[in-house]
């Protein structure tokens, strides 16, 4: 299982980086290969200053060895081994009429003392976060997401789409971070569900990513801006900010356990704005999107 995940990784992330080299038609990816001591490495991939695309990261790492301390303290076990691999991704758009994409896709495993497996799981998800709200973009990027999870189980979705909603939530805000979309984790081998059943869910999501997304980027990359569309999508991306370095589990496990600081910072934007007591004009379309952002909301039936 392993083995076949690393292989559909690698394969997902040359897909989408060539077409989001396409979309921008300027920047390309830059490729950073590092080895983590511990054991395994990864493959970091940036774009940066393009005319689409301001900042994004699409990265894979496939990392083992003996389990952190941290996540022996989550598992109740002395001493284990383990094994983990993944892509995550994040893309940050220039124009602040498109939306930011955030998707991972993962898998784990441990062992015991002679190397058998004790334990494994897929996790995962992707979501949005719009500046400008469209709703016929959020109504898209979700009947994607309904799509594929409905070719595995009808109540996939529903269950993916509110654990994303809870997930994203800038408590201290009391805000969504955006518009949601999915977020699964411990997929394991459950009530007749496989392994390989698993599998085949989450790489189905994962290749409706591009789906998912693209289409909103060609719908919105045109629309003409000015700066204080600009200084909005600034002052949102430090709400973005704010919810990966105080709340995601993910970026706060890699601070603790020694995990590379470029690959684990990458999803933060390149420039931000926290303007004090910021409030957004009554009516406006930035209006708009907060009161959408305090209210999870059901987009597709």
């Amino acid at each position: 299982m392993k083995d076949q995940f690393v292989n559909y990784i690698k394969n997902l992330q040359d897909s989408i980086c060539s077409t989001i080299e396409t979309i921008d038609g300027e920047a390309t990816f830059q490729e950073d290969l590092w080895d983590r001591p511990e054991g395994g490495g990864g493959r970091t991939r940036v774009i940066e200053n393009g005319n689409v695309f301001e900042k994004g990261g699409v990265n894979i790492s496939t990392v083992y060895g003996e389990l952190p301390e941290a996540l022996r303290k989550q598992f109740t076990v002395d001493q284990a081994d383990f094994f983990a691999c993944g892509l995550s991704l994040v893309i940050h758009p220039k124009n602040p009429f498109i939306p930011t994409v955030h998707a991972n896709w993962r898998y784990f495993e441990m062992y015991d003392t002679k190397g058998n497996i004790v334990t494994q799981w897929f996790g995962g998800g992707q979501d949005l976060t719009p500046y400008y709200l469209f709703e016929e973009d959020a109504v898209h990027f979700h009947s994607i997401c309904k799509e594929a999870c409905d070719k595995h189980n009808d109540t996939y979705y529903k269950k993916y789409k509110e654990t994303c909603d809870n997930y994203f939530w800038n408590a201290h805000r009391n805000e969504a971070r955006g518009v949601g979309g999915l977020f699964f984790d411990y997929l394991k081998e459950e009530n007749g569900c496989t392994m390989q059943n698993h599998y085949n869910f989450v790489t189905e999501v994962g290749n409706s990513f591009l789906s998912s997304y693209i289409p909103i980027v060609e719908r919105r990359l045109n629309i003409p801006y000015e700066q204080h569309h600009k200084d909005w999508q600034e002052v949102r991306r430090g709400r973005y900010v704010e919810f990966n370095l105080v709340h995601d589990r993910g970026t706060l496990f890699g601070l603790k356990t020694n995990g590379r600081i470029e690959s684990i910072l990458m999803s933060l934007p390149p420039t931000v704005q926290w303007k004090y007591n910021h409030h957004p004009e009554t009516g406006s379309e930035e209006e708009k999107l907060i009161n959408v952002l305090r209210q999870p909301k059901n987009w597709v039936n």
